[in-house]
């Protein structure tokens, strides 16, 4: 299969790198130069869950290389303020016949992704892997999760991307209702991420004080309200799950927090700011998510 991975980061490199150790004709897309020349002149470093390291020469491309055509399957791996650039060059890519799916965190980018693809054409999954960046070409392979596909708007297409991705390693499945999967990772990161960027701590140590539990707590239980309120059947004890993920990840760098440090913009928009909106729209009070997503957007300024 002809796969263009759209955002070379942390878990689209990390795709990229099981598919292309898997055999698959795989090209990535990035506009992070060091991360584009080291990856030519050295491969891509995957650090594995087993301890090992693999090098792979993957063919990489930056915004001003032309592109490959007829490419049957796009990954959408950006962020999310990303995500109409790499739906319009997906989209030039395909072919006829192809797909484009989202993995992103937050809600909104698979509507995005359809408006410009077409909506037969833009799938959705959720992935509880996790991946780390260490470097301009190197990436580690941080946690195994979950990974489900929607079975809706292609059937088809969804159960060839499963076992695509099992083949690679990434053990998947589709799912006829995919959307209390992704509330329920949803509701994980809005517990998470934007308190690990606003205090600049690991994830674990959102477990260590009374105080950031509380607002961890807080956070989790307004996102769960609104789901609630829109019908989906979330997990039970959320607020447990948000607890369990942080101490698992204890000493991880949440991808918030690094978009921080790195001064770049977060995904703050589509996780608590998301809980926000769907709160307004449904009258429930999520005052604690609107602090949170004002206090992440203002650290950027």
């Amino acid at each position: 299969m002809r796969i263009l991975i759209c955002g070379a980061g942390a878990m689209g490199s990390l795709f990229g790198g099981l598919l292309h150790r898997a055999g698959e004709e795989l090209w990535l897309l990035s506009h992070w130069a060091e991360h584009v020349a080291r990856i030519r002149s050295e491969g891509l470093t995957l650090h594995q869950l087993d301890g090992t390291t693999l090098r792979l020469n993957i063919p990489i491309l930056d915004y001003n290389d032309p592109l490959p055509r007829e490419i049957d399957l796009a990954f959408i791996s950006v962020k999310s303020a990303d995500t109409d650039d790499a739906a319009t060059q997906a989209h030039a890519a395909l072919a006829a016949h192809g797909v484009a799916i989202t993995m992103q965190n937050g809600l909104g980018n698979r509507e995005r992704l359809a408006r410009v693809v077409g909506e037969r054409r833009a799938l959705l999954g959720v992935t509880s892997h996790g991946a780390t960046l260490l470097g301009p070409g190197e990436v580690r392979h941080a946690g195994s999760g979950h990974t489900a596909i929607a079975a809706q708007p292609d059937g088809v297409w969804a159960r060839r991307i499963a076992a695509l991705l099992t083949a690679a390693g990434i053990e998947s499945e589709v799912e006829q209702e995919i959307a209390p999967l992704l509330w329920n990772k949803l509701l994980v990161n809005i517990g998470i991420n934007a308190l690990t960027a606003i205090l600049d701590l690991p994830n674990g140590a959102l477990l260590t004080t009374e105080a950031r539990r509380a607002l961890l707590r807080d956070a989790v239980e307004e996102g769960a309200a609104v789901a609630r309120a829109k019908g989906i059947a979330i997990a039970p004890n959320p607020v447990a799950r948000t607890e369990a993920v942080a101490r698992a990840t204890a000493h991880n760098v949440s991808s918030m927090r690094a978009d921080v440090q790195r001064g770049v913009a977060t995904e703050i928009d589509v996780i608590n700011g998301a809980i926000v909106r769907e709160g307004a729209a449904l009258a429930i009070p999520t005052p604690v998510n609107a602090m949170l997503t004002r206090l992440v957007q203002a650290k950027g300024e």
